[in-house]
């Protein structure tokens, strides 16, 4: 029966459209940060990658504490401290797999799209990685960082 409590949470259309549109915000957030890292200041994809992924993941943590799983989780600093650190080993499996599309798409393929003569592959593939990523997160943020329950508000 719990399971089943944890399966409709899981699927709830609300909080799947919530933590999709938190991504879309996080996702251009880093996405910005890749493609002025890049094509602008000549840092290298990976470190770009880097560091646009943790100022999106931190940004997307507070958005979704907040509202995507507002009511889940204890409250108090020491929570919320708990959770941001839980947030960001689960992000850990969901940023490998995007690090590793990028890696693929501009290491091994290596592809070029130029654009005002300025390659966006690097930007494009990170956007490919970043789709994988989500799927990934939003299972493990939902059970392990949250630990959703059955019960759901209609939004």
């Amino acid at each position: 029966m719990a399971t089943d409590s944890k399966l409709n949470a899981l699927v709830h259309r609300a909080r799947i459209g919530q933590f999709v549109s938190v991504g879309v915000v996080g996702a251009t957030i880093e996405t910005l940060i890749v493609a002025i890292l890049t094509a602008f200041l000549g840092v290298g994809p990976l470190v770009a990658k880097a560091i646009g992924a943790e100022t999106s993941i931190s940004t997307m943590f507070v958005v979704n504490d907040r509202w995507t799983f507002a009511g889940e989780g204890d409250v108090g600093i020491t929570a919320f401290v708990r959770r941001w650190g839980k947030s960001h080993l689960v992000r850990v499996v969901g940023l490998s797999v995007a690090f590793g599309v990028l890696y693929i798409l501009t290491s091994i393929v290596n592809f070029e799209l130029p654009i005002a003569d300025v390659n966006l592959w690097p930007t494009a593939a990170n956007i490919m990685g970043i789709g994988a990523g989500m799927i990934i997160n939003y299972v493990a943020e939902s059970l392990f960082t949250w630990d959703v329950t059955g019960v759901v508000d209609d939004v």
